[in-house]
């Protein structure tokens, strides 16, 4: 396949097994669509369906199901530990192979028109497709949550890109848009006071935390909080407590792993969770990662370790599991995980 479009899917729903495969089969019944791996999370009560294909044909699957998950997911009822805005929360293409990003920019604002004009969902456009400054980063959209749109939608500042300004309470809004391949990526710590993840999720995040002043916030000379940045770049992180694990989180989103690679990340968490005398545990990938960002961690760890060089992926892939514990809550396998071993077997098959 000479050109694909990927999509990693966000929706509202993790518990509902019924849900998710009404979803899921409307994602797969375009032709030229292949879906690579669902991720289904009951805590965060989301799941990430990641498809690919020719982007046509992906964008195609995105309606659909946008168009199905209005149909089964009543936001009204969704709790969940992840922030989240609607029954579609996130919907990005990520460009794969032979396709700019001028092109997916163009894809996602026909997507997003067509889910607000058709389906009447506000949608706003993030990241490469964000039409101002304020709404490139998918936090800055969020804030507020599904149910502080009730108001926030109404705001001038906040009217949507595409489809009505009014609040959806059934599917609440949805964020569309074009960003780089990213990975999301959470470090287990042994402990569960949520407090700690939190904390460390401020540190790391790039965005930093809020400077204080004997408990109260401190503002700029324009009125603006005054912010501390944090330790990684490009990185977005919130600290959760996985009830299903027993144990605390700091979830991240890497979104330039050749700037934060996934062994920074996780030492940089090891290293602030043992200062807190909070002992970390191994890693999981949410959803794929292509494979360059984990034959780097295999690199590092061997360098750490006092192993030999090798290109030999399948050594450099044992060692990245080994050293990021990428098979401590469940088993990491490659062929399941890593978005071009998947897309050679579906292409095949």
């Amino acid at each position: 396949m000479d050109r694909i479009l990927a999509c990693a899917v966000n929706i509202s729903e993790g518990r509902d097994a019924a849900t998710i495969a009404q979803i899921e089969g409307a994602i797969a019944s375009v032709t030229g669509v292949y879906v690579l791996h669902v991720d289904v999370g009951k805590t965060a009560n989301r799941t990430v369906i990641t498809f690919a294909g020719e982007p046509e044909a992906v964008v195609q699957s995105a309606f659909l199901c946008f168009q199905a998950a209005a149909q089964w997911i009543d936001m009204r009822k969704h709790t969940g530990a992840h922030p989240r805005i609607g029954a579609v929360d996130v919907c990005p293409l990520i460009p794969i192979r032979g396709v700019e990003v001028v092109e997916a920019v163009a894809l996602a604002r026909k997507l997003a028109q067509r889910v607000g004009e058709e389906l009447k969902i506000p949608v706003y456009l993030y990241e490469h497709a964000a039409t101002r400054p304020e709404r490139k980063k998918l936090a800055n959209i969020r804030n507020g949550e599904y149910e502080g749109f009730s108001r926030k939608i109404y705001l001038p500042e906040w009217a949507p890109d595409y489809g009505p300004s009014v609040y959806n309470p059934v599917s609440g809004q949805s964020v569309i848009g074009v960003r780089d391949v990213l990975v999301a990526y959470n470090v287990n710590l042994y402990t569960k006071d949520v407090e700690v993840a939190r904390a460390i999720a401020a540190e790391v995040r790039e965005s930093g935390k809020l400077v204080k002043k004997d408990g109260a916030v401190m503002f700029d000379s324009d009125g603006k909080p005054l912010r501390q940045g944090g330790m990684l770049l490009h990185t977005a992180a919130i600290g959760w407590y996985i009830e299903e694990y027993g144990m605390c989180q700091v979830s991240m989103n890497l979104m330039k792993v050749d700037v934060t690679p996934i062994h920074l990340a996780y030492d940089t968490v090891r290293l602030l969770a043992r200062r807190r005398h909070v002992e970390p545990g191994g890693s999981e990938i949410v959803g794929l990662v292509t494979l360059e960002p984990m034959l780097e961690s295999g690199r590092y760890a061997r360098r750490l370790n006092g192993l030999p060089d090798t290109e030999d992926e399948t050594e450099l892939l044992k060692s990245a599991v080994d050293y990021l514990g990428l098979d401590e809550l469940y088993p990491f396998r490659p062929a399941e995980k890593i978005f071009e071993y998947i897309m050679t077997l579906r292409a095949v098959a």
